[in-house]
């Protein structure tokens, strides 16, 4: 899970850093892990299942998976919002949000998981490199203790802001 703020706002996209290609099992485990993190931030989890397509349109075999996804919750009987497949832009924009009424999403998603490790990771270097997004983490979870990894171009403040989130125990 990686922390994006940016205009005020915290979103966490996940998986960026474990799973390469996960299927829809390992899809709805990363939410459950991401929904941890947030709550552990004091926000109140809204995952979005992000991909190109929304609710099934257009249909594509690459966007089956992240359809799927939401359903694995709902056997699950987990207790945040989540919803699936969706665009960024329905995910994070409450006026298009508001386009589909059956969304069961009661605001803007404040964790996005993506399909795969290469889009969270092109994702936040993207925001980061042009929308000037702070970047915190990945942060590991489901380890004992806190683990965080720094890269080897990692600025003091990221270094601050990962020793922050390791005494937190934020993952």
């Amino acid at each position: 899970v990686t922390a994006l703020l940016h205009k005020g706002r915290i979103v966490l996209i996940a998986d960026t850093l474990v799973h390469e290609w996960p299927d829809e099992v390992d899809l709805a485990n990363i939410a459950v892990k991401a929904a941890g993190v947030a709550r552990n931030l004091g926000l109140e989890p809204r995952v979005a299942f992000v991909s190109f397509s929304t609710f099934g349109y257009p249909v594509s075999e690459r966007a089956t998976k992240m359809h799927a996804a939401p359903k694995v919750l709902d056997k699950m009987g987990v207790d945040f919002e989540y919803e699936g497949e969706m665009t960024v832009d329905v995910a994070l924009n409450a006026e298009v949000m508001a386009q589909y009424p059956f969304c069961r999403l009661s605001g803007p998603a404040n964790i996005l998981v993506v399909p795969a490790r290469h889009s969270a990771s092109i994702s936040v270097k993207l925001m980061q490199e042009m929308a000037g997004a702070t970047v915190i983490g990945p942060i590991l979870t489901g380890v004992k203790k806190p683990i965080q990894i720094c890269s080897t171009n990692s600025t003091v403040n990221d270094i601050l802001n990962m020793a922050v989130m390791a005494a937190c125990k934020v993952g």
